[in-house]
């Protein structure tokens, strides 16, 4: 465990994330322009409740096995770390059998009675055997995030998306002849390849490691079996895991359960608002096929920021250093504005101009959904900071508070979203409000706890002000670029998205160290940190640099 701050990991862990949305772009797109928004329905409504599994699988196991071993590892007892390993392993392992069996036996049941969508068995059942290799994984994951070791993870995360984009397009595309409930079957099977490569790449990567650790010890002359301490036993370390994973996965649960909440409750109330089914499956496409993955790409950047800070938290608050466990927590949530900010003001700005660029062939699907991509990217920004706030609870072992505040967050979903969606004037808007006020409510709450739990305090203008000014000003410069491209010259619509995203970005950057929302001596931080910083110093003298 090296003393240095989370950002290492996190910037090589959105970099992999990157290429996971890049190349999962070549998935999405074309499946939604080859099958449709009904298409799109079929497939998406597999998605909440095989997400709801994979969170109660993977997501609160992973983390507590990052916890133990950064834990174990402050202690320098690698014996007890692997051991928790080996302990999840198994445990995961059987968990996911029984998830895989409720979810494909079950599946003629579900989506006949539950969902009322019968043409998404097939989906369904494809989908299924994921449940068993996706928990492992997940193991895996979290036994090197623990280690402070976050290019098993990013590397695994590519392989697994490039075997899921390749499986799921090709049998969409050949299975598309048999009828839509066949291309979506065949996308969804996508998911169940990809788990299995991704779990391939992290089993050699942990038997490569396992075997230069053996080496090392033994030149070493260490042998666990000459330790002194007291090796915990399997009841022990289940009993530490389930304390820390359960409320976590609770919480993670609850996203996955509004989006369930949306495909039970929004098509029943857009029925009730006058809809025909055609229409009401259109609709619900455009909400969660259409503007509702756009908005996770921020969440995907600051999972990072969550995932990295959590061995980093715990390994300063174990060793009680406090001054090093502050920067920690303040610099995660400003990264979190630094990165939310500008993805919702972007969107906001142009929301149907991204929708048109990224779906060209379902136009008219397309446009429909920009007004609900403008709510959502409100609530991306309120979801930006959720992670990273979770994440230094979790750390400090207050992970019941992220829990119960994305559920009150969860609640005011549910009455929102089934008052207003009922309503024809804002019909699926009505849903896309409810999610961003939940995300708001669990954000606000979750900064009052990090301030109570840990005595933190955040400077206003690093930390909010300076990326939000930022922000705004590069919502303005999207706009400028983008309207007079478009109406004044009459360039296509993609050439003018594309040409705004492009010099929005670039003056975002530049603003965010004019107005020092970002310390130059930070880049030092990053992988090749210090050919980034003698970069910046070319462009800038040393004598304009603030020292810290």
């Amino acid at each position: 465990m090296n003393k240095r701050t989370f950002l290492y990991g996190a910037v090589i862990l959105a970099a992999g994330g990157f290429v996971v949305k890049f190349i999962g772009a070549f998935f999405r797109i074309p499946l939604g322009n080859l099958i449709g928004a009904e298409g799109m329905g079929l497939y998406n409504a597999v998605y909440p409740i095989y997400s709801l599994l994979v969170v109660i699988a993977t997501t609160g196991i992973p983390i507590a096995i990052s916890r133990l071993v950064a834990e174990n590892l402050a202690d320098d007892d690698r014996g007890d770390a692997n051991r928790v390993l080996k302990v999840a392993i198994t445990l995961m392992l059987i968990i996911g059998i029984v998830f895989f069996a409720a979810l494909f036996f079950g599946a003629d049941y579900i989506t006949s009675h539950i969902q009322d969508m019968s043409g998404a068995v097939y989906a369904m059942q494809t989908i299924a055997p994921a449940l068993i290799f996706v928990p492992v994984m997940g193991v895996l994951r979290g036994y090197f995030q623990g280690m402070q070791n976050m290019k098993p993870t990013a590397v695994s995360q590519i392989v697994e998306q490039l075997c899921r984009v390749a499986a799921g397009l090709t049998l969409a595309y050949f299975l598309l002849s048999m009828g839509l409930e066949y291309a979506a079957a065949g996308a969804t099977f996508g998911a169940a390849a990809g788990s299995v490569g991704g779990l391939a790449v992290l089993a050699v990567v942990y038997f490569k490691f396992r075997n230069r650790e053996g080496l090392r010890r033994r030149r070493e002359g260490v042998w666990q079996e000459n330790d002194p301490r007291r090796r915990e036993s399997t009841i022990e370390i289940m009993k530490k895991i389930a304390v820390i994973a359960v409320p976590i996965t609770l919480g993670a649960a609850v996203i996955p359960i509004m989006s369930l909440t949306d495909l039970l409750i929004v098509t029943n109330r857009l029925a009730a608002a006058g809809f025909d089914s055609a229409t009401v499956r259109t609709m619900y496409g455009q909400l969660t096929g259409f503007a509702q993955p756009i908005t996770n790409l921020p969440k995907m950047l600051t999972q990072t920021i969550a995932i990295s800070m959590v061995p980093t938290v715990v390994h300063a608050w174990k060793t009680k250093d406090m001054p090093f466990f502050s920067y920690n927590v303040t610099l995660g949530l400003r990264l979190s504005m630094i990165i939310g900010l500008p993805c919702a003001v972007g969107l906001m700005v142009l929301s149907e101009p991204v929708m048109l660029l990224l779906y060209p062939m379902q136009a008219a699907d397309a446009a429909g959904a920009a007004s609900t991509l403008f709510i959502f990217a409100i609530g991306a920004f309120f979801l930006s900071s959720i992670d990273a706030l979770a994440g230094v609870l979790q750390g400090v072992g207050k992970q019941n508070i992220p829990f119960i505040n994305i559920l009150i967050g969860a609640a005011c979903k549910f009455v929102i979203t089934y008052v207003l969606t009922s309503i024809p004037a804002f019909n699926i808007r009505g849903a896309a409000l409810g999610t961003a006020a939940a995300f708001a409510v669990a954000a606000i709450l979750n900064y009052r706890a990090v301030r109570v739990y840990t005595g933190v305090r955040f400077e206003f203008s690093l930390t909010f002000l300076r990326p939000l000014v930022s922000a705004l000003a590069m919502g303005g410069v999207a706009a400028a670029v983008f309207y007079p491209l478009r109406y004044a010259a009459h360039m296509g619509n993609a050439i003018s998205t594309i040409a705004a995203i492009l010099v929005a970005a670039l003056v975002y950057i530049i603003l965010l160290f004019a107005t020092r929302a970002i310390e130059p001596q930070e880049l030092k931080q990053l992988p090749k940190g210090e050919q980034l910083y003698r970069l910046y110093r070319r462009f800038r003298p040393a004598r304009n640099v603030r020292p810290r």
